[in-house]
């Protein structure tokens, strides 16, 4: 009887189930829907995307002067390794050398000898020409000690050599390592700008540039050069590279103090109009250190690579001692640097996007200068 008996029948009918079940499951999306409303991050301003576009690029410049750092020794460690690679070539050219006589030297006596040398000399028809010969193998065996001798010394210098080279080797794939992970650093924060950039409407976009513009001191350049790093780039357009070498023109020219800081400011003003690429060197773009370098090195003094390096490359003096031709450098990091060309005004390679422009040392926080030459 139990397998007859009806199921207990809810109180409500089944088209009244299905239109609860649909309520409630509105019901809950709109409360997902208001809730989630509520969370979502508001737009940011003009101002807080260029505040945080800033902030990227100043994070990759800190990046791209510790990426020229380990090129720095990256192509110190490859071409130490080049030497020692090349002298032990050498080497064993001269061991094989020093081996062939060697052999040569055995290859004579084996078929010389065989008797006693008192014998030969009772034997022989000429006793005065034996004893000349005698001396002369003496001499033969001074020789061939000294060969062996040498062949002893060259398998020592060539195992040292492979020594220093595997060391080298090692430091040269560290270097290598650092290199890939600063790029890395400097690709995703120029990326991560230009996101930020890329989502701001046209009028934002000319707000953001307009606030670029005032603090560089000219009008910004909107083509972002920052795939990575080069020697080479597009200089900036006309209309920019007019702007940038106009820039500050109407104060009073001030004298180098020498023809090496002449010549340094002279290269520099140049440049104006190029485009800045991280770990660029010239001669057609620039990062704030490769200028820098470049500059003086054009006035016929090498200074080294990064902006952690130029700071302690001359006399440190203050910023009202500051004389044309002087390094000045910006953040608490040592992270940027320009050449100071006078009337507290510098030339630098800003950042991607600005190209190497005039501007007052006032836009970044100073942190130091050093007089080179």
């Amino acid at each position: 009887m139990a397998a007859h008996r009806k199921s207990k029948q809810s109180p409500l009918g089944a088209s009244a189930v299905r239109t609860a079940a649909t309520l409630a499951l509105a019901s809950a999306a709109t409360a997902t829907l208001f809730e989630g409303s509520g969370h979502a991050d508001p737009r940011p301003t003009t101002a807080q995307v260029k505040a945080k576009v800033d902030r990227l690029y100043e994070e990759a410049e800190v990046a791209t002067e510790r990426y020229n750092g380990a090129k720095e020794k990256a192509d110190e460690a490859r071409a130490a390794f080049d030497r020692l690679r090349d002298e032990a070539a050498r080497r064993t050219e001269r061991l094989n050398t020093a081996r062939d006589a060697l052999g040569a030297m055995a290859a004579a006596q084996y078929r010389s000898g065989g008797l006693d040398p008192a014998v030969q000399l009772v034997l022989t028809s000429d006793p005065d020409q034996y004893l000349e010969r005698a001396a002369l193998a003496e001499k033969a065996g001074d020789r061939q000690a000294a060969a062996i001798t040498a062949v002893r010394h060259e398998l020592a210098a060539i195992r040292q050599l492979r020594g220093e080279s595997a060391d080298e080797l090692t430091a040269l794939r560290g270097q290598e390592a650092e290199l890939r992970r600063q790029k890395a650093t400097v690709v995703g924060k120029l990326a991560e700008a230009r996101n930020l950039l890329a989502r701001l409407t046209a009028e934002e976009r000319a707000r953001y540039e307009a606030a670029a513009a005032s603090r560089d001191g000219s009008d910004a350049d909107a083509s972002t050069r920052a795939d990575g790093p080069s020697g080479t780039g597009t200089a900036g357009s006309s209309s920019t590279v007019r702007a940038d070498r106009s820039s500050g023109g109407e104060r009073e020219p001030v004298t180098a103090p020498d023809g090496r800081a002449a010549a340094a400011i002279s290269f520099a003003r140049a440049q104006l109009g190029k485009p800045y690429v991280w770990g660029a060197t010239g001669p057609s773009a620039y990062d704030c250190s490769g200028l820098t370098q470049a500059a003086w090195r054009a006035a016929g003094v090498s200074l080294p690579r990064t902006t952690y390096t130029q700071i302690n490359a001359g006399r440190r003096v203050s910023r009202s001692q500051l004389a044309p031709g002087d390094l000045v450098f910006f953040y608490s990091g040592i992270s940027h640097v320009g050449l100071y060309i006078g009337g507290g005004q510098m030339i630098h390679a800003p950042r991607p996007g600005a190209p190497v422009r005039i501007a007052p040392i006032d836009e970044m926080p100073f942190a130091g200068a050093t007089r080179v030459g």
